[in-house]
């Protein structure tokens, strides 16, 4: 479901390092505030909150130096977070830490940028896919990578791997525009990207589809999260007000992330950022505060990733992919805010 490759052998030969690695700050660094945050992805706009904390000086309030270190197609997100040359990264979904931690890798989720994660279905007007029962006989493009993501709206379901056809397909929409393929796996805040398929598409959420995800997912290690969580919870409380001020201000935001990020397009981002925000926000951030998910939902989550036959070598322990000590540290940082209206 990740946005590039996560490679196995990569994760195993991290996990094969980590056992003698703990994350380390030198003393100068730590007395600095120095904060490395290690990316996934290029900066988007699933990192707006972040990017205005930055802009709005936030990190600066909470005594932190934060240096954001975007990823791309041959970054690599876990070794510089286990090296301590981060001291905490973010993985695109939810599924990525989950495979970390089965490789033996020693992260945690601390907090979940986005509540919904944005993978969808996206199918054209005149043949659409709005629900399971549309699926079967259908022809879905999916990325290699995300391959799993239909094992398990079949397994979900109780649909059969012979009800829908799958077809490997990369990242832009020529398949679906073309008619190779009836609907096409995509994040719908690519907004750009999917216009080409025309303003009454169908994106058609892996939530609605019965698949439960987090996105946007902010990671540490063990050893970070029990040496210095302190440092931690200054940084997801100062993003935490980023998303809160992206909340009230969201096209005033948009310019500040476009002025830091030129090669974003500003008038794309500005029809994007009130989707992002719902993504970002809903009951449970109006209750407990931007940045928080629920226990059983990852449970749930890994579940059915082991039921679908991803953790060969078993699967980790829910209370081995999460704290909320994190969480909790930076609860009265965080805005308790509700999606936006529609």
């Amino acid at each position: 479901m990740n946005r590039r490759s996560f490679m196995k052998s990569g994760l195993a030969a991290v996990a094969m390092a980590s056992g003698g690695m703990q994350l380390m700050l030198t003393p100068g660094a730590k007395a600095a505030g120095k904060v490395v945050i290690q990316y996934d992805w290029l900066m988007s706009n699933g990192q707006i909150g972040d990017i205005v904390a930055a802009a709005n000086g936030y990190f600066k309030d909470a005594g932190l130096d934060v240096e954001f270190s975007p990823g791309g197609p041959n970054a690599s997100t876990v070794p510089p977070v286990i090296s301590g040359a981060a001291q905490l990264g973010q993985f695109s979904e939810t599924p990525q830490l989950f495979a970390a931690r089965a490789s033996g890798v020693p992260v945690k989720i601390i907090a979940c940028g986005f509540r919904t994660g944005p993978y969808a279905l996206t199918s054209k007007a005149s043949n659409p896919i709005k629900g399971v029962a549309d699926l079967k006989g259908k022809k879905i493009g999916i990325q290699p990578t995300a391959r799993f993501v239909m094992d398990e709206i079949l397994a979900k379901n109780g649909m059969s791997a012979s009800d829908v056809t799958v077809i490997n397909v990369g990242f832009d929409k020529g398949p679906l525009v073309r008619g190779d393929v009836d609907a096409i796996g995509g994040w719908i805040t690519n907004t750009q990207a999917l216009s080409v398929v025309g303003d009454d598409r169908i994106d058609l959420l892996v939530r609605d589809l019965g698949l439960n995800s987090y996105a946007d997912v902010y990671f540490a290690t063990d050893a970070a999260i029990e040496k210095d969580p302190d440092t931690l919870a200054k940084f997801i409380g100062a993003v935490a007000k980023g998303w809160g001020w992206v909340h009230a201000n969201p096209q005033e935001a948009v310019k500040k992330m476009v002025a830091a990020y030129p090669e974003m397009d500003l008038g794309w981002e500005e029809k994007t950022v009130n989707l992002v925000l719902k993504l970002s926000f809903d009951g449970a951030t109006a209750k407990d505060g931007w940045g928080t998910f629920d226990p059983a939902s990852i449970e749930e989550q890994l579940a059915l990733l082991d039921k679908v036959g991803q953790y060969p070598n078993g699967r980790p322990k829910a209370a081995d992919v999460y704290t909320t000590k994190i969480l909790e540290l930076s609860a009265a940082d965080r805005p308790k805010l509700d999606a936006p209206a529609a």
